[in-house]
Protein backbone atom coordinates (compact mmCIF):
# COMPACT_ATOMS: atom_id res chain seq x y z
CA UNK A 1 0.00 0.00 0.00
CA UNK A 2 2.47 2.00 0.58
CA UNK A 3 3.94 2.25 -3.12
CA UNK A 4 0.43 3.11 -4.24
CA UNK A 5 0.81 6.50 -1.66
CA UNK A 6 3.99 7.11 -3.15
CA UNK A 7 2.72 7.03 -6.80
CA UNK A 8 -0.28 9.01 -5.79
CA UNK A 9 2.12 11.60 -4.10
CA UNK A 10 4.64 11.69 -7.48
CA UNK A 11 1.16 11.97 -9.80
CA UNK A 12 0.09 14.90 -7.77
CA UNK A 13 3.68 16.55 -7.52
CA UNK A 14 4.01 16.18 -11.41
CA UNK A 15 0.79 17.32 -12.34
CA UNK A 16 1.11 20.81 -9.90
CA UNK A 17 4.48 21.95 -11.28
CA UNK A 18 2.84 22.08 -14.62
CA UNK A 19 -0.05 23.92 -13.07
CA UNK A 20 1.81 26.45 -11.51
CA UNK A 21 1.46 29.21 -13.30
CA UNK A 22 -2.41 29.08 -13.49
CA UNK A 23 -1.90 28.37 -9.39
CA UNK A 24 -4.10 25.50 -9.40
CA UNK A 25 -3.29 22.60 -6.72
CA UNK A 26 -4.55 19.85 -8.07
CA UNK A 27 -4.31 17.74 -4.24
CA UNK A 28 -7.50 18.97 -2.69
CA UNK A 29 -9.85 17.56 -5.49
CA UNK A 30 -7.92 14.33 -5.13
CA UNK A 31 -7.02 13.95 -1.81
CA UNK A 32 -9.16 10.74 -0.42
CA UNK A 33 -11.91 10.64 -3.52
CA UNK A 34 -11.20 7.54 -4.59
CA UNK A 35 -9.95 5.81 -0.85
CA UNK A 36 -6.51 3.44 -1.81
CA UNK A 37 -8.95 0.53 -0.74
CA UNK A 38 -11.01 0.67 -3.51
CA UNK A 39 -7.56 0.60 -5.53
CA UNK A 40 -7.14 -2.99 -4.70
CA UNK A 41 -10.71 -4.27 -5.44
CA UNK A 42 -11.11 -4.62 -8.81
CA UNK A 43 -9.29 -6.77 -11.67
CA UNK A 44 -8.21 -5.09 -14.88
CA UNK A 45 -8.91 -6.70 -18.14
CA UNK A 46 -8.20 -6.47 -22.26
CA UNK A 47 -9.54 -7.74 -25.31
CA UNK A 48 -8.35 -9.64 -27.76
CA UNK A 49 -9.69 -9.55 -31.52
CA UNK A 50 -8.52 -10.64 -34.89
CA UNK A 51 -8.74 -7.07 -35.80
CA UNK A 52 -7.05 -4.74 -33.17
CA UNK A 53 -2.93 -4.99 -32.66
CA UNK A 54 -2.06 -6.54 -29.10
CA UNK A 55 1.03 -5.03 -27.51
CA UNK A 56 0.29 -4.15 -24.04
CA UNK A 57 2.75 -2.81 -21.11
CA UNK A 58 2.29 -1.85 -17.72
CA UNK A 59 4.82 -0.47 -15.04
CA UNK A 60 4.67 0.24 -11.80
CA UNK A 61 0.72 1.41 -11.91
CA UNK A 62 -2.43 0.37 -10.55
CA UNK A 63 -5.12 -0.48 -13.63
CA UNK A 64 -7.95 -1.03 -10.95
CA UNK A 65 -10.97 -1.90 -12.88
CA UNK A 66 -9.80 -0.69 -16.38
CA UNK A 67 -9.80 -2.10 -19.88
CA UNK A 68 -7.30 -2.03 -22.74
CA UNK A 69 -7.62 -2.31 -26.24
CA UNK A 70 -5.09 -2.29 -28.84
CA UNK A 71 -1.85 -1.22 -28.59
CA UNK A 72 -0.88 0.94 -24.73
CA UNK A 73 1.91 1.09 -22.57
CA UNK A 74 1.26 2.56 -19.12
CA UNK A 75 3.74 3.71 -16.79
CA UNK A 76 4.01 5.43 -13.02
CA UNK A 77 0.11 5.90 -13.59
CA UNK A 78 -3.50 4.99 -11.69
CA UNK A 79 -6.10 4.50 -13.52
CA UNK A 80 -9.27 3.65 -11.84
CA UNK A 81 -12.54 2.11 -13.78
CA UNK A 82 -11.17 4.35 -16.91
CA UNK A 83 -12.19 2.89 -20.96
CA UNK A 84 -8.31 2.92 -23.40
CA UNK A 85 -9.77 2.06 -26.57
CA UNK A 86 -6.86 1.97 -29.40
CA UNK A 87 -9.43 0.70 -31.93
CA UNK A 88 -8.49 3.36 -34.10
CA UNK A 89 -4.55 3.57 -33.89
CA UNK A 90 -2.98 4.15 -37.23
CA UNK A 91 -0.60 1.37 -38.78
CA UNK A 92 3.08 1.93 -39.89
CA UNK A 93 2.32 2.76 -43.51
CA UNK A 94 -0.73 4.62 -43.11
CA UNK A 95 -0.32 8.03 -44.72
CA UNK A 96 -2.31 10.81 -42.83
CA UNK A 97 -3.91 13.31 -44.42
CA UNK A 98 -3.55 17.12 -43.26
CA UNK A 99 -4.22 20.17 -45.24
CA UNK A 100 -1.83 19.96 -48.39
CA UNK A 101 0.46 16.90 -46.70
CA UNK A 102 0.47 13.45 -46.81
CA UNK A 103 2.15 12.19 -43.73
CA UNK A 104 3.30 8.57 -43.90
CA UNK A 105 3.96 6.52 -40.53
CA UNK A 106 7.20 5.19 -39.54
CA UNK A 107 5.78 2.41 -37.21
CA UNK A 108 2.47 1.90 -35.48
CA UNK A 109 0.51 4.35 -33.29
CA UNK A 110 0.41 3.50 -29.37
CA UNK A 111 -1.11 4.83 -26.66
CA UNK A 112 1.00 5.68 -23.95
CA UNK A 113 -0.03 7.14 -20.47
CA UNK A 114 2.39 8.52 -17.93
CA UNK A 115 2.61 9.54 -14.25
CA UNK A 116 -1.48 10.35 -14.43
CA UNK A 117 -4.18 9.87 -12.31
CA UNK A 118 -7.60 8.61 -14.91
CA UNK A 119 -10.67 8.56 -12.91
CA UNK A 120 -13.91 6.87 -14.64
CA UNK A 121 -12.36 8.49 -17.45
CA UNK A 122 -13.31 7.30 -21.61
CA UNK A 123 -9.49 7.68 -23.18
CA UNK A 124 -10.08 7.24 -27.38
CA UNK A 125 -6.99 7.40 -29.85
CA UNK A 126 -8.87 8.94 -32.59
CA UNK A 127 -5.96 10.92 -33.27
CA UNK A 128 -5.74 14.75 -35.58
CA UNK A 129 -2.05 15.88 -34.55
CA UNK A 130 0.14 15.77 -37.39
CA UNK A 131 3.05 16.46 -34.89
CA UNK A 132 2.37 13.06 -32.46
CA UNK A 133 1.11 10.62 -35.07
CA UNK A 134 2.90 7.53 -33.73
CA UNK A 135 2.11 8.32 -30.43
CA UNK A 136 -0.96 9.13 -28.70
CA UNK A 137 0.03 10.39 -25.40
CA UNK A 138 -1.07 11.19 -21.86
CA UNK A 139 1.02 12.37 -18.98
CA UNK A 140 1.35 14.47 -15.89
CA UNK A 141 -2.43 14.61 -16.44
CA UNK A 142 -5.58 13.89 -13.75
CA UNK A 143 -8.78 13.24 -15.02
CA UNK A 144 -12.22 13.21 -12.87
CA UNK A 145 -15.12 11.46 -13.16
CA UNK A 146 -16.79 10.29 -16.74
CA UNK A 147 -14.41 12.59 -18.52
CA UNK A 148 -13.70 12.11 -21.60
CA UNK A 149 -10.01 12.29 -23.60
CA UNK A 150 -10.91 11.87 -26.99
CA UNK A 151 -8.24 12.50 -29.98
CA UNK A 152 -6.69 14.69 -27.28
CA UNK A 153 -2.62 14.17 -26.40
CA UNK A 154 -2.31 15.83 -23.01
CA UNK A 155 0.40 16.98 -21.04
CA UNK A 156 0.14 18.67 -17.68
CA UNK A 157 -3.65 19.30 -17.39
CA UNK A 158 -6.49 18.46 -15.07
CA UNK A 159 -9.87 18.12 -16.16
CA UNK A 160 -13.19 18.20 -13.93
CA UNK A 161 -15.99 15.82 -14.15
CA UNK A 162 -18.09 15.38 -16.73
CA UNK A 163 -15.36 17.42 -18.88
CA UNK A 164 -14.50 16.54 -22.70
CA UNK A 165 -11.21 17.01 -24.61
CA UNK A 166 -12.23 16.30 -28.38
CA UNK A 167 -9.47 16.52 -31.31
CA UNK A 168 -7.30 19.16 -28.98
CA UNK A 169 -3.93 19.13 -27.77
CA UNK A 170 -4.12 20.33 -24.48
CA UNK A 171 -0.96 21.54 -22.58
CA UNK A 172 -0.76 23.43 -19.08
CA UNK A 173 -4.33 23.94 -19.10
CA UNK A 174 -7.55 23.21 -16.63
CA UNK A 175 -10.71 22.11 -17.79
CA UNK A 176 -13.56 22.91 -15.58
CA UNK A 177 -16.55 20.37 -14.32
CA UNK A 178 -18.61 19.90 -17.51
CA UNK A 179 -16.97 21.66 -20.27
CA UNK A 180 -16.15 20.74 -23.80
CA UNK A 181 -13.34 21.99 -25.78
CA UNK A 182 -12.84 21.57 -29.07
CA UNK A 183 -10.35 23.85 -30.10
CA UNK A 184 -7.24 22.41 -31.84
CA UNK A 185 -4.40 23.60 -29.24
CA UNK A 186 -4.58 24.72 -26.38
CA UNK A 187 -2.17 25.99 -23.78
CA UNK A 188 -1.51 27.46 -19.97
CA UNK A 189 -5.41 28.23 -19.58
CA UNK A 190 -8.52 27.61 -17.15
CA UNK A 191 -11.46 26.75 -18.81
CA UNK A 192 -14.49 27.82 -16.39
CA UNK A 193 -16.80 24.87 -15.52
CA UNK A 194 -19.68 24.72 -18.05
CA UNK A 195 -17.49 26.22 -20.77
CA UNK A 196 -18.83 24.96 -24.30
CA UNK A 197 -16.07 26.03 -26.95
CA UNK A 198 -15.76 24.58 -30.86
CA UNK A 199 -13.43 26.38 -32.80
CA UNK A 200 -11.31 25.79 -35.97
CA UNK A 201 -8.68 28.89 -35.97
CA UNK A 202 -9.27 30.64 -38.80
CA UNK A 203 -12.82 29.28 -39.82
CA UNK A 204 -15.24 29.45 -36.87
CA UNK A 205 -15.53 29.78 -33.64
CA UNK A 206 -18.40 28.74 -31.11
CA UNK A 207 -18.58 29.68 -27.46
CA UNK A 208 -21.52 29.30 -24.79
CA UNK A 209 -21.04 28.80 -21.19
CA UNK A 210 -23.88 27.40 -18.18
CA UNK A 211 -25.16 29.93 -15.66
CA UNK A 212 -23.36 28.42 -12.91
CA UNK A 213 -26.60 29.21 -10.36
CA UNK A 214 -28.18 26.40 -13.14
CA UNK A 215 -24.69 23.92 -13.88
CA UNK A 216 -24.27 23.37 -10.47
CA UNK A 217 -27.62 21.74 -9.79
CA UNK A 218 -26.77 18.94 -12.63
CA UNK A 219 -22.73 18.51 -11.22
CA UNK A 220 -20.65 20.81 -8.64
CA UNK A 221 -17.15 19.92 -7.42
CA UNK A 222 -15.24 21.72 -4.91
CA UNK A 223 -11.62 20.88 -3.20
CA UNK A 224 -12.32 18.57 -0.37
CA UNK A 225 -15.57 16.68 -1.92
CA UNK A 226 -16.88 14.02 -4.43
CA UNK A 227 -18.66 15.72 -7.61
CA UNK A 228 -22.30 15.83 -6.76
CA UNK A 229 -25.61 16.78 -8.66
CA UNK A 230 -28.52 15.10 -10.86
CA UNK A 231 -25.31 13.52 -12.99
CA UNK A 232 -23.85 11.72 -10.24
CA UNK A 233 -27.20 10.62 -8.75
CA UNK A 234 -28.36 9.83 -11.91
CA UNK A 235 -25.19 7.16 -12.31
CA UNK A 236 -24.86 5.62 -8.61
CA UNK A 237 -28.88 5.19 -8.68
CA UNK A 238 -28.24 2.48 -11.79
CA UNK A 239 -24.23 1.31 -10.46
CA UNK A 240 -25.70 -1.62 -8.79
CA UNK A 241 -26.66 -2.95 -12.42
CA UNK A 242 -23.18 -2.98 -13.80
CA UNK A 243 -21.91 -5.48 -10.58
CA UNK A 244 -23.26 -8.71 -12.36
CA UNK A 245 -21.46 -8.33 -15.63
CA UNK A 246 -18.08 -7.20 -13.74
CA UNK A 247 -18.36 -10.24 -10.85
CA UNK A 248 -19.33 -13.12 -13.33
CA UNK A 249 -16.66 -14.16 -16.00
CA UNK A 250 -19.27 -15.81 -18.46
CA UNK A 251 -22.59 -14.34 -18.70
CA UNK A 252 -25.05 -15.07 -21.16
CA UNK A 253 -26.11 -12.23 -23.77
CA UNK A 254 -29.34 -11.44 -22.84
CA UNK A 255 -31.28 -10.84 -26.15
CA UNK A 256 -30.99 -11.66 -29.74
CA UNK A 257 -28.46 -9.66 -31.65
CA UNK A 258 -28.25 -9.24 -35.66
CA UNK A 259 -25.05 -11.12 -36.65
CA UNK A 260 -24.18 -7.43 -38.43
CA UNK A 261 -24.73 -6.03 -34.82
CA UNK A 262 -21.97 -5.91 -31.84
CA UNK A 263 -23.34 -5.81 -27.78
CA UNK A 264 -20.41 -6.14 -25.74
CA UNK A 265 -19.87 -8.14 -23.09
CA UNK A 266 -19.17 -5.28 -20.13
CA UNK A 267 -23.19 -3.26 -21.12
CA UNK A 268 -26.03 -3.93 -19.16
CA UNK A 269 -29.19 -4.71 -20.74
CA UNK A 270 -32.15 -4.74 -18.76
CA UNK A 271 -35.39 -6.29 -20.40
CA UNK A 272 -37.68 -5.13 -23.44
CA UNK A 273 -34.42 -3.71 -25.82
CA UNK A 274 -33.91 -4.30 -29.00
CA UNK A 275 -31.05 -4.20 -31.42
CA UNK A 276 -31.04 -4.23 -35.44
CA UNK A 277 -28.58 -4.62 -37.81
CA UNK A 278 -25.36 -2.79 -37.79
CA UNK A 279 -25.94 -1.52 -33.82
CA UNK A 280 -22.88 -0.83 -31.94
CA UNK A 281 -23.08 -1.19 -28.48
CA UNK A 282 -19.87 -0.26 -26.13
CA UNK A 283 -18.19 -1.01 -22.83
CA UNK A 284 -20.59 0.31 -19.99
CA UNK A 285 -23.44 1.01 -22.06
CA UNK A 286 -26.53 1.07 -20.66
CA UNK A 287 -29.89 -0.09 -22.26
CA UNK A 288 -33.34 -0.60 -20.99
CA UNK A 289 -36.87 -0.67 -23.05
CA UNK A 290 -35.20 0.67 -25.61
CA UNK A 291 -34.85 0.39 -29.34
CA UNK A 292 -31.70 0.70 -31.40
CA UNK A 293 -32.37 0.90 -35.32
CA UNK A 294 -30.48 -0.13 -37.75
CA UNK A 295 -26.86 1.54 -37.78
CA UNK A 296 -27.38 3.17 -34.46
CA UNK A 297 -24.73 3.34 -31.63
CA UNK A 298 -24.55 3.56 -27.92
CA UNK A 299 -20.29 4.59 -27.06
CA UNK A 300 -18.93 4.20 -23.64
CA UNK A 301 -21.39 5.23 -20.38
CA UNK A 302 -23.83 6.13 -22.36
CA UNK A 303 -27.69 5.20 -21.13
CA UNK A 304 -30.65 5.06 -22.87
CA UNK A 305 -34.00 4.26 -21.28
CA UNK A 306 -37.45 3.93 -22.30
CA UNK A 307 -36.12 5.70 -25.86
CA UNK A 308 -37.02 4.68 -29.77
CA UNK A 309 -33.21 5.55 -32.01
CA UNK A 310 -34.80 4.98 -35.68
CA UNK A 311 -31.32 4.36 -37.20
CA UNK A 312 -28.05 5.42 -37.84
CA UNK A 313 -28.09 7.64 -34.90
CA UNK A 314 -24.54 8.41 -32.74
CA UNK A 315 -25.08 8.79 -29.13
CA UNK A 316 -21.55 9.39 -28.10
CA UNK A 317 -19.56 8.70 -25.03
CA UNK A 318 -21.45 9.50 -21.61
CA UNK A 319 -24.50 10.89 -23.26
CA UNK A 320 -28.17 10.38 -21.56
CA UNK A 321 -31.52 9.67 -23.29
CA UNK A 322 -34.34 9.21 -21.36
CA UNK A 323 -37.91 9.14 -22.07
CA UNK A 324 -37.58 10.12 -26.05
CA UNK A 325 -37.88 9.44 -29.60
CA UNK A 326 -34.92 10.32 -32.19
CA UNK A 327 -35.85 10.08 -35.91
CA UNK A 328 -32.89 9.12 -38.12
CA UNK A 329 -29.51 10.52 -38.50
CA UNK A 330 -30.00 12.11 -35.23
CA UNK A 331 -26.48 12.97 -33.88
CA UNK A 332 -26.38 13.06 -29.60
CA UNK A 333 -22.59 14.31 -28.19
CA UNK A 334 -20.83 14.09 -25.81
CA UNK A 335 -21.90 13.83 -21.87
CA UNK A 336 -25.27 15.17 -23.27
CA UNK A 337 -28.61 14.59 -21.05
CA UNK A 338 -31.44 14.23 -22.83
CA UNK A 339 -34.31 14.05 -20.42
CA UNK A 340 -37.98 13.70 -20.88
CA UNK A 341 -40.89 12.24 -18.92
CA UNK A 342 -43.27 9.75 -19.24
CA UNK A 343 -45.79 11.60 -19.76
CA UNK A 344 -43.80 14.37 -21.34
CA UNK A 345 -41.29 12.45 -23.97
CA UNK A 346 -38.82 14.56 -25.77
CA UNK A 347 -38.93 14.23 -29.76
CA UNK A 348 -36.00 15.17 -31.92
CA UNK A 349 -36.55 15.40 -35.82
CA UNK A 350 -34.54 13.49 -38.62
CA UNK A 351 -30.50 14.85 -39.15
CA UNK A 352 -30.79 17.02 -36.30
CA UNK A 353 -27.09 17.92 -34.09
CA UNK A 354 -27.52 17.70 -30.53
CA UNK A 355 -24.49 19.29 -29.35
CA UNK A 356 -21.86 18.11 -27.16
CA UNK A 357 -23.02 18.54 -23.25
CA UNK A 358 -26.08 20.15 -23.98
CA UNK A 359 -28.71 19.76 -21.79
CA UNK A 360 -32.81 18.98 -22.05
CA UNK A 361 -34.19 18.57 -19.10
CA UNK A 362 -38.34 18.77 -19.62
CA UNK A 363 -41.91 18.34 -17.84
CA UNK A 364 -43.79 18.81 -20.23
CA UNK A 365 -43.70 17.29 -24.22
CA UNK A 366 -41.09 18.98 -26.38
CA UNK A 367 -40.15 18.64 -30.02
CA UNK A 368 -37.12 19.57 -31.95
CA UNK A 369 -37.84 20.27 -35.89
CA UNK A 370 -35.88 17.92 -37.91
CA UNK A 371 -32.71 19.30 -39.33
CA UNK A 372 -32.01 21.64 -36.14
CA UNK A 373 -29.08 22.66 -34.39
CA UNK A 374 -29.40 22.44 -30.43
CA UNK A 375 -27.07 23.36 -28.07
CA UNK A 376 -27.20 24.42 -24.02
CA UNK A 377 -29.62 23.95 -21.63
CA UNK A 378 -33.90 23.80 -22.38
CA UNK A 379 -36.22 23.29 -19.90
CA UNK A 380 -39.19 24.46 -22.35
CA UNK A 381 -40.01 25.70 -25.57
CA UNK A 382 -38.90 28.89 -25.09
CA UNK A 383 -35.32 28.02 -24.07
CA UNK A 384 -35.37 26.30 -27.17
CA UNK A 385 -36.02 29.20 -29.22
CA UNK A 386 -32.78 30.94 -27.98
CA UNK A 387 -30.92 27.88 -28.04
CA UNK A 388 -31.33 25.77 -31.38
CA UNK A 389 -31.77 26.63 -35.14
CA UNK A 390 -31.72 25.46 -38.40
CA UNK A 391 -28.87 24.17 -39.83
CA UNK A 392 -29.89 25.76 -42.98
CA UNK A 393 -30.42 29.44 -41.54
CA UNK A 394 -27.17 28.44 -39.31
CA UNK A 395 -24.82 27.73 -42.34
CA UNK A 396 -25.80 31.39 -43.27
CA UNK A 397 -24.29 32.67 -40.97
CA UNK A 398 -20.81 34.56 -42.40
CA UNK A 399 -19.85 37.21 -39.50
CA UNK A 400 -20.80 36.71 -36.14
CA UNK A 401 -24.09 35.60 -34.80
CA UNK A 402 -25.30 36.24 -31.02
CA UNK A 403 -28.28 34.13 -29.44
CA UNK A 404 -29.02 34.25 -26.11
CA UNK A 405 -25.43 33.12 -24.14
CA UNK A 406 -24.23 32.05 -27.32
CA UNK A 407 -21.30 33.44 -29.21
CA UNK A 408 -20.57 32.55 -32.92
CA UNK A 409 -18.05 33.73 -34.93
CA UNK A 410 -16.76 32.69 -38.46
CA UNK A 411 -18.25 30.31 -41.11
CA UNK A 412 -21.75 29.07 -40.27
CA UNK A 413 -21.33 26.76 -43.18
CA UNK A 414 -17.92 25.45 -42.36
CA UNK A 415 -19.23 24.58 -38.56
CA UNK A 416 -22.06 22.52 -40.25
CA UNK A 417 -20.16 20.72 -42.74
CA UNK A 418 -17.33 19.64 -40.49
CA UNK A 419 -19.93 18.69 -37.90
CA UNK A 420 -21.54 16.50 -40.81
CA UNK A 421 -18.56 15.16 -41.84
CA UNK A 422 -17.78 14.16 -38.72
CA UNK A 423 -20.87 12.74 -38.08
CA UNK A 424 -20.59 10.54 -41.28
CA UNK A 425 -17.09 9.57 -40.36
CA UNK A 426 -18.17 8.16 -36.74
CA UNK A 427 -20.96 6.19 -38.20
CA UNK A 428 -19.07 4.66 -41.16
CA UNK A 429 -16.32 3.96 -38.42
CA UNK A 430 -19.02 2.02 -36.36
CA UNK A 431 -19.66 0.14 -39.55
CA UNK A 432 -23.61 1.84 -39.71
CA UNK A 433 -22.92 0.98 -43.24
CA UNK A 434 -21.69 -2.34 -43.44
CA UNK A 435 -23.91 -3.88 -46.51
CA UNK A 436 -22.52 -7.37 -45.70
CA UNK A 437 -19.79 -7.18 -47.46
CA UNK A 438 -18.26 -3.82 -47.73
CA UNK A 439 -17.96 -0.94 -45.16
CA UNK A 440 -16.98 -3.19 -42.07
CA UNK A 441 -16.53 -1.23 -39.01
CA UNK A 442 -16.08 -1.89 -34.99
CA UNK A 443 -20.04 -3.28 -35.02
CA UNK A 444 -18.29 -6.12 -36.72
CA UNK A 445 -15.03 -6.25 -36.16
CA UNK A 446 -15.92 -6.16 -32.21
CA UNK A 447 -18.04 -9.20 -32.42
CA UNK A 448 -16.10 -11.86 -31.12
CA UNK A 449 -13.17 -10.25 -28.37
CA UNK A 450 -11.79 -12.79 -25.72
CA UNK A 451 -11.59 -10.97 -22.08
CA UNK A 452 -8.81 -11.38 -20.23
CA UNK A 453 -8.10 -9.83 -16.34
CA UNK A 454 -5.36 -8.66 -14.55
CA UNK A 455 -4.51 -8.73 -11.11
CA UNK A 456 -2.68 -6.73 -8.49
CA UNK A 457 -0.62 -7.47 -5.69
CA UNK A 458 -2.70 -8.06 -2.79
CA UNK A 459 -0.74 -7.39 0.22
CA UNK A 460 2.43 -5.86 1.54
CA UNK A 461 4.17 -2.61 0.50
CA UNK A 462 3.21 -3.24 -3.00
CA UNK A 463 -0.36 -3.69 -2.19
CA UNK A 464 -2.69 -2.42 -5.36
CA UNK A 465 0.13 -1.92 -7.50
CA UNK A 466 -0.18 -4.44 -10.80
CA UNK A 467 3.70 -6.34 -11.77
CA UNK A 468 5.27 -5.25 -14.54
CA UNK A 469 3.51 -7.06 -17.56
CA UNK A 470 4.09 -6.93 -21.01
CA UNK A 471 2.11 -8.80 -23.63
CA UNK A 472 2.34 -9.42 -26.93
CA UNK A 473 1.39 -12.02 -30.01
Amino acid sequence: MKELEKLFDRIVQRVNINLRELEFDVNPFLNKLIPTTQMTKFYAFYGITPHHSLNLMFKHSNLAGSYFLGKVSVTNSLLYKSDIRGDELKKSGDLFQYQEFNIPLDQDEEITIEDSFLIKTLVHNYSHDPETLENFFIKDTVSTHYANIHGSPANGSFLGPFATVDLTTIQDCVVGAYSYVQAGEVSHLKIEPGTVWVRKPGDFNFMYRYPLNQLNNYIYFSAGNSPQGIFMDFVEDRKEAFQRVFDVVNIDQPLSVPTSASLDRFAVIKPKTKIGDNVLVAQRAFLQNSMLGRGANAQENCYIINAKLEGNNVTAHGAKIIEADLKKNVFVGFNCFLRGRPNARITIGQDSVIMPHTIIDVRSPLTIPPGHLVWGLINDPKDLEVNSMSLKRFSKIDTRACIGSMLFEGSGGSFVSTFQERIHHILQANGAFFDGNLNRGHAQQNQNISFNTLQPYPRGAKEGLYPTIVIKP
